[in-house]
């Protein structure tokens, strides 16, 4: 039986002791221990004295001892002790003492201070009204973020990470401190959000969504998935839309490996058979390489039309004479096939043939393959673990494992590891053993695509890109973060044309598309004469970026002209 008369005092305690913080409940246990154990070693010291030493101390001097062994301040007179027992008992309650001198400050006393003079993290809630709630920090949102700041919209990210919070506070972010198990409440006052975003885990997520709508937010809950198998518990619970963004990356670098899955561009069919659209790589001894275009004269001289260049994972068009062509960029050109034979010999070509190298079979990778095969593309899948659906057991970053590949044959090279740091490595191997394949890379966190592209990536995409132009869309009404631009052909009619020459009237300076061929009589002409002039019944076929096409529509009042095959 216990004692009943004990246990609310001793709960009463315990209450109170939990109000403080980690840090103060240590130094009041500390404060209360240090006593106790200075009145334990006294007594111990007064009756060692009296029964080993013969030498009698009274009770305050044994206090006193004990004090000055703990502390490590020295013993006075008293230092010689003749028991050894007597002698073992001092030794040990020197090391004690210095044992509790190493350890109180740094475990007691430097974080009680810490927590007095830091800025303390919030535990509730701000006013909510126009305010966007990010439950949970991660690499999928870290883009998204950055967009936020840059144009002024409010958030607020509930992390339940002490260290990851205070990180954040410190990038100027507004972060609240919490743990939903253990104080629920800390999401009151979520009614008056704008939008939830939730971003951790599946089943967290979950909890995170029923308690938002518990406390009566009706407003738009989106969560980031890691299995798309939970999207339908996930709404029934009251999400609003579940996006699975490892997916849509793997989809996304699948599209970029595979011309069966996303064309070069759009409409290219249009041109017919005798014109066709090439990717050269600008090799560093090339005589293209850091040249602008008005010196090159590829058009005048080979009849080749360049449209644009891809280069550091960015799609630049050509707008003008005074372009210039970077060394180991892709260069996209369009012209008669006899006519890119010639610069193909100033630049390697891009292989379209040949399979596809999958390095890394996880979330991401998996998806990839799966893409590649429902578009009938052969790959040959590298990993380390044998599992079923891996061609080949080893190391990306051994040579030996991508001869097995026959990477260097690949028609493109993907790279989708779950660590950065080796994909970073892998990237600057894969470029060195195969420098003219292209090279796609799955990237985890945004600010180290920068870093791929210097190691040698062509395409390098990351997982917060990808939910950053998702819920950038929703949020903030806008494509926000671009994944890449798609070029397109259209037929129009000469419109403000007529009567110049198609390649000296300012197309490009002026719109960012450029006109690449021209439809007169049944012929297609790439290749134009100084005399040659656009005539009223001609169809002129013009490439360019979305944007381009329609700025180019609006300068020279041009109609599209539907293809006579449609």
């Amino acid at each position: 039986m216990g004692l009943p008369g004990y246990r609310q005092p001793l709960s009463e305690i315990q209450d109170v002791l939990q109000g403080f913080q980690r840090s103060t409940r240590r130094l009041i246990v500390l404060l209360a221990t240090l006593p106790a154990a200075v009145l334990i070693l006294g007594l111990l010291y007064m009756l060692g004295s009296i029964y080993l030493e013969g030498n009698p101390r009274g009770f305050w001097a044994s206090l006193e001892w004990a004090s000055e062994t703990l502390t490590t301040t020295g013993y006075g007179a008293d230092a010689r002790w003749n028991h050894p027992l007597m002698t073992l008992f001092v030794m040990l309650t020197q090391f004690m003492g210095m044992f509790l001198v190493f350890m109180i400050f740094p475990v007691y006393v430097l974080p009680y201070f810490e927590e007095r003079f830091e800025a303390r993290l919030p535990r509730a809630l701000p006013p909510m009204a126009g305010r966007v709630l990010f439950y949970r920090y991660g690499p999928a949102i870290d883009s998204l973020l950055e967009e936020f700041q840059r144009v002024g919209s409010a958030f607020v990210i509930f992390e339940e990470d002490m260290a990851l919070a205070r990180s954040l506070r410190d990038r100027g972010y507004h972060v609240v401190f919490g743990n939903l198990d253990e104080a629920p409440a800390a999401l009151a006052g979520v009614e008056q959000a704008r939008a939830v975003v939730t971003n951790a885990d599946d089943h967290a997520n979950a909890i995170c969504i029923l308690m938002v709508r518990e406390l009566g937010f009706d407003g738009p809950v989106y969560a980031l998935a890691d299995n798309p198998l939970y999207r339908p518990p996930m709404v029934k619970v009251g999400a609003s839309a579940v996006f699975t963004p490892t997916h849509v990356l793997g989809a996304a670098l699948a599209a970029r490996a595979s011309t069966r899955i996303t064309p070069p561009a759009e409409g290219l069919h249009l041109l017919g058979a005798q014109v066709g659209l090439a990717e050269f790589r600008v090799r560093p001894d090339s005589p293209l390489a850091g040249q602008p275009l008005g010196k090159l004269r590829l058009r005048e001289r080979h009849g080749v039309t360049v449209i644009g260049q891809w280069h550091g994972g960015r799609f630049a068009v050509a707008a003008g004479s005074d372009t210039r062509i970077e060394s180991g960029a892709i260069l996209v050109a369009v012209g008669a096939h006899a006519n890119l034979a010639q610069v193909e010999r100033l630049a390697a070509p891009i292989r379209r043939t040949g399979p596809i190298v999958v390095a890394g079979y996880g979330t991401v990778g998996g998806k990839v393959v799966e893409m590649l095969r429902d578009a009938r593309e052969m790959t040959v899948v590298i990993d380390q673990q044998l599992v079923p659906g891996v061609d080949i057991v080893g190391n990306v970053l051994e040579h030996a494992t991508l001869d097995r590949a026959n990477a260097r044959a690949a028609s493109a090279v993907v790279l989708a590891l779950s660590n950065d740091s080796e994909g970073v490595f892998a990237t600057a191997v894969v470029r060195d053993y195969a420098p003219e394949v292209p090279l796609i890379v799955r990237v985890n966190r945004a600010p180290n695509v920068a870093r791929l592209y210097q190691a040698g990536a062509d395409f390098a995409l990351s997982v917060g890109q990808v939910a950053g132009e998702i819920l950038a869309y929703h949020l903030l009404g806008e494509q926000a973060v671009a994944v890449e631009q798609r070029l397109k052909f259209v037929r129009v009619a000469p419109g403000a044309l007529v009567g110049l020459h198609p390649w000296r009237a300012q197309v490009r300076e002026r719109t960012g598309a450029a006109v690449v061929a021209v439809e007169r009589d049944q012929n297609v002409f790439v290749k134009f004469d100084d005399d040659f002039q656009v005539r009223p019944n001609d169809t002129l076929f013009v490439c360019g970026t979305l944007g381009g096409l329609d700025q180019y529509a609006r300068e020279f009042q041009a109609a599209p002209v539907e293809s006579p095959r449609a």
